[in-house]
């Protein structure tokens, strides 16, 4: 039995709950972002527990189809843009909509109705997330991150990154340097 959980957006989510079910000695299949799936369906009683667990670490148990529906599409952005290795060559639309199995339009009008934003500017947003995690572990240069997150350019990827946080990304980095600097000399 597949249950779908609002919150669980990160690798340190799914160690949360994975420890959860095994506190309260709930067998499972697998835990996944946004879902678990449990050898078999819980009693009320059970469900409940796990609801009221998983609210002590900021985790909410899904009921509402639409807004299950909405957190997938969530992970499915949210996966795709921080945990693949490989962005997908095609576009996001067409992404999405293959691995959820909806039309586009659909989960779109759905996700702005639910959401009061759209699947576009959620995705600029975890972007740009990903490109200040990536100038922070100074492992990549702008170029690079530019072609890793399928920016037609580094210009491209610099004004939007402006354009969502207000700095432009190499003030963003010099901001990091110099308020890391100022721990060390602590």
């Amino acid at each position: 039995m597949k249950l779908y959980i609002k919150y669980m957006v990160s690798l340190r989510c799914k160690m949360v709950v994975k420890a959860e079910l095994k506190t309260l000695g709930q067998p499972y299949i697998s835990v996944e972002l946004g879902t678990i799936e449990l050898c078999c369906k819980p009693t009320a009683e059970q469900r409940e527990e796990l609801r009221i667990t998983l609210l002590r670490s900021g985790l909410e148990l899904l009921d509402d189809p639409k807004i299950i529906l909405i957190e997938k599409i969530k992970n499915v952005i949210i996966e795709m843009i921080h945990y693949d290795v490989d962005l997908p060559h095609v576009n996001y639309s067409d992404y999405i909509s293959k691995k959820l199995g909806y039309d586009y339009t659909y989960l779109s009008n759905m996700f702005s109705e639910v959401k009061g934003t759209t699947i576009q500017h959620f995705i600029i947003t975890h972007k740009i997330e990903r490109v200040k995690e990536l100038l922070l572990y100074d492992e990549y240069n702008l170029t690079e991150i530019s072609y890793m997150l399928h920016y037609s350019s580094v210009a491209h990827l610099s004004n939007q990154f402006k354009k969502v946080t207000g700095l432009s990304p190499s003030y963003f980095k010099k901001l990091k340097q110099k308020r890391k600097k100022n721990l060390e000399d602590f």
